[in-house]
């Protein structure tokens, strides 16, 4: 959370409200809205990181009623449906094959279409906001009618399951790259690879992210010119036509395939895009910001001003890994409430971001599935792996659930080069 306000001392410009270690103390009350921090502060929010996904949007649609300055202007659902509008009808770069569902009487036939172009496995995702949980993987044709019906007759999304897409399954290594966006211009932040499986060696179902770690080996330096022309740019330029002179992030998952024989995806590329979204990724971004240099809220400020520049990025020689210290049960059901110890230790080079917890009496409960982001920084990733890993093990609740194998995809690929 970075909140702004007009310089003070006819400087002109914007100065920093508050930096994200003053929110508590400006908050005062968990109750307040995005709009009335900022409000509060005296000053406008540029650009928000953490809170629930759906009270986030509220937020910021609440806020653009009252200051003119925010990073991201129009609703979350406006911006995505032109995002996605333009993706369908416009765009050349390569991405996966998809079908959208939006009648379970269409399912069967749209299903059979796609599997007779790309084949199984096949992809069944909630077209809504599901938290990062709304993805299926079916291995078989069962598995993949079974989650048709989950979603469009059962509701197990709820409505962000009310149109539900088929989607190709791209093999390779997936990564994200986060774009700042003012416009007209893009920079790419350091790249970054999550793990979305819930347990060890990517088994189980999907979950919004176990972990992450940054920079993800896959992306390599060669490749970024041709992300940003050939895959970002082009989602800029095409939603300006359509009037949305868009300033934010682009949060876009690519599928890399570099293995000699490999699957082809149906592009016939080996960088394919899995998804776009109008966000900062999570856990991503726990691993991707504390890698940033020099001033973040100028960056942001940057980008809502139009006036966005490679200059304006500084990117640390610090390598990070993010664990999900998560519940127990998740992605499926769990319990809340669980009081939560050890936050209070300090652990040098590791960050400990609150996910879904609360604070209750004085003590701090567990609240969400995903619980805490635990970053450690180091000079290799090793060393940022064991720096999470340390400080996890001073971390204690009821049921307490983490992978133990964060990176073991670069960890891997080192060993093969050995």
């Amino acid at each position: 959370l970075l909140a702004f306000r007009e310089a003070r001392g006819g400087k002109g410009g914007f100065e920093v409200a508050a930096e994200l270690s003053d929110v508590r103390r400006v908050l005062g009350s968990r109750a307040l809205s995005f709009a009335d921090v900022a409000e509060k502060i005296g000053g406008i929010l540029a650009g928000e990181l953490a809170g629930a996904e759906s009270e986030r949007w509220k937020g910021l649609a609440e806020l653009e009623k009252r200051y003119c300055e925010a990073l991201a202007k129009r609703g979350r659902r406006d911006r995505i449906a032109a995002l996605k509008e333009a993706l369908a009808q416009k765009m050349e770069f390569p991405g996966i094959e998809e079908i959208v569902v939006a009648c379970v009487l269409d399912a069967i036939p749209l299903m059979d279409m796609a599997l007779a172009k790309c084949g199984l496995p096949v992809v069944i995702k909630a077209d809504g906001l599901a938290a990062g949980k709304g993805v299926i993987i079916a291995e078989t044709r069962e598995q993949a009618e079974a989650a048709l019906d989950d979603m469009l007759l059962g509701g197990k999304f709820g409505a962000a399951g009310a149109e539900v897409l088929i989607e190709e399954f791209l093999e390779g290594e997936e990564c994200s790259i986060l774009a700042l966006v003012d416009g007209e211009h893009a920079v790419l932040l350091p790249s970054s690879q999550d793990h979305k499986r819930i347990f060890d060696g990517d088994k189980g179902p999907n979950t919004g992210g176990m972990g992450a770690y940054s920079p993800a080996p896959v992306v390599t330096t060669d490749r970024l010119p041709f992300i940003r022309d050939t895959i970002i740019l082009p989602v800029v330029r095409e939603l300006k036509k359509r009037g949305i002179v868009y300033k934010g992030v682009l949060y876009a998952g690519l599928m890399i395939n570099n293995v000699p024989g490999g699957k082809k995806a149906a592009s016939g590329s080996d960088v394919n895009v899995v998804e776009f979204n109008a966000r900062f990724g999570d856990p991503e971004t726990e691993a991707v910001l504390p890698r940033l240099g020099g001033s973040f809220a100028q960056l942001l400020l940057n980008a809502a001003s139009g006036s966005l520049s490679e200059a304006d990025l500084v990117v640390k020689d610090d390598v990070a890994a993010t664990v999900i210290v998560a519940s127990g049960g998740y992605p499926g059901d769990y319990e809340k409430g669980k009081e939560i110890s050890g936050l209070a230790a300090a652990e040098p080079g590791a960050i400990v971001f609150h996910c879904g917890t609360k604070e209750a009496d004085g003590k701090i409960l567990t609240s969400g599935g995903r619980v805490l982001s635990v970053t450690g920084l180091g000079a290799t990733l090793r060393e940022a792996v064991d720096r999470a890993y340390a400080r996890i093990a001073g971390i204690s609740f009821d049921k307490m659930f983490f992978r133990r194998d964060i990176a073991h995809r670069a960890f891997e690929r080192e060993s093969a080069r050995q």
